[in-house]
């Protein structure tokens, strides 16, 4: 069966999310992200925010991020190496390696879309770098 989603309007639904936190609730984000189809062993979503998100990673795959507008910081972290920051910003697309700790702050506000595999981990705690940190399903 084919999935059509007309983005244009799924993206109009949304309000920013100002203020973002690692701490930040999943009722909180109520309005601000969605699920827009199951995708492969995962999901594309949609979400708009400025400030920090949780660290995430995902241990079954790549994540394909592709930022829509605005701007942001990528924060990543893999298992060797000191934490890296890469500039982000509309048009780009990263590809985020399996098992990678990453996130993502904007301070003026993004809109990024994700093919995401599951399960997820995180990490909500504003940290620098969340190896050695219990992570949280979910």
């Amino acid at each position: 069966m084919t999935t059509l989603i007309d983005l244009t309007a799924e993206l109009a639904k949304l309000k920013m999310l100002q203020g973002r936190t690692p701490q930040t609730t999943s009722a909180d984000r109520v309005g601000t992200s969605a699920q827009l189809a199951a995708y492969r062993d995962g999901a594309l979503f949609t979400s708009k925010f400025a400030g920090k998100g949780a660290w995430e990673r995902h241990a079954n795959g790549d994540e394909l991020v592709h930022i829509l507008d605005g701007s942001a910081t990528l924060d990543i972290v893999t298992e060797d190496g000191p934490p890296q920051s890469i500039a982000v910003h509309a048009g780009t697309i990263a590809i985020v390696p399996q098992g990678a700790w990453h996130r993502f702050q904007s301070a003026d506000g993004v809109t990024l879309m994700t093919a995401t595999p599951r399960p997820t981990d995180h990490v909500r705690l504003d940290i620098d770098d969340p190896r050695g940190v219990e992570p949280q399903l979910g």
